[in-house]
């Protein structure tokens, strides 16, 4: 049995108007008795969504299928909330059904919460805070095929330009760090250009919780560069999912001069999946 960690922080919530968890591709059942059931949660911009968002998930899930003893019983992609004041954020209504675009039609597994999205700034410990009570506490967890219940893990999916960040003084606070890492734990994507192991020698201390997952074929697309692309009339096709990039031409979006969001890397400091 996998052993007891500390409770959730956050046990009161504000909720978007209409809000209802998404949980139609959650399953409720595990496969193997012998795994922990674990959910994987991205947090980011995702203005908009790219392949490589979506790979960031296949790629955790082979890993975690030959490295570890968990079974995934749900994944879901979190846009971040238009009070993150990033410059040049598309507005969330837009993210949100880009994103929900993606994950319907290319996926049978992903889910897209608009939870974080419609509301006021939530950090990502308050996030993932949701995951655990909307999971364990409103749902009831998981059973085994025996009908023993479970809890399911909530874990952090995110780049490796995250965890640089969460190495980097005063960017993260010692209490956020301590609940992400230490209560829920991380898997990090290598990206290219990036180099983790100074970045997590800094974080040795939650070094049991944090999974790297190598990028065994290089992709550096990322969102900034998309949005480039299309303010220079150049095609994006292939780099997003084929409904995502007819939603963009359709919605006219990333057309505007975007010459200050070239700023915005320096402000991606808590998301580091979103590009």
């Amino acid at each position: 049995m996998p052993p007891e960690v500390p409770p959730r922080r956050t046990n009161t919530f504000t909720y978007p108007p209409n809000y209802s968890f998404p949980q139609h591709r959650l399953r409720t059942v595990l496969r193997d008795s012998t795994k922990q059931p674990i959910v994987l949660v991205a947090c980011g911009s995702f203005s908009p969504v790219t392949y490589l968002h979506l790979r960031m998930f296949e790629m955790a899930k082979d890993y975690i299928r030959h490295h570890t003893d968990f079974e995934i019983v749900g994944a879901y992609l979190s846009p971040v909330s238009d009070q993150y004041k990033k410059p040049g954020l598309l507005n969330a209504h837009h993210r949100v059904n880009m994103c929900t675009l993606a994950a319907e039609q290319t996926s049978s597994w992903l889910m897209v919460d608009p939870w974080e999205a419609f509301q006021n700034y939530q950090r990502t410990a308050v996030v993932l805070d949701h995951f655990d009570f909307e999971i364990n506490t409103v749902l009831g967890g998981v059973h085994t095929q025996d009908g023993e219940r479970r809890d399911v893990r909530v874990m952090l999916l995110a780049g490796s330009d995250l965890i640089c960040t969460m190495s980097e003084p005063g960017v993260w606070s010692h209490t956020d760090l301590e609940h992400i890492l230490g209560r829920y734990g991380t898997f990090i994507i290598e990206r290219a250009g990036s180099t983790m192991d100074q970045a997590v020698g800094s974080l040795a201390r939650w070094r049991h919780n944090i999974y790297l997952v190598p990028q065994l074929i290089q992709n550096d697309v990322s969102s900034t560069k998309v949005r480039l692309f299309l303010r220079r009339g150049l095609s994006v096709r292939y780099l997003l999912p084929s409904a995502v990039v007819d939603y963009i031409e359709e919605n006219r979006l990333y057309l505007e001069d975007g010459s200050s969001s070239e700023k915005e890397k320096g402000k991606e400091k808590e998301i580091g999946t979103g590009g």
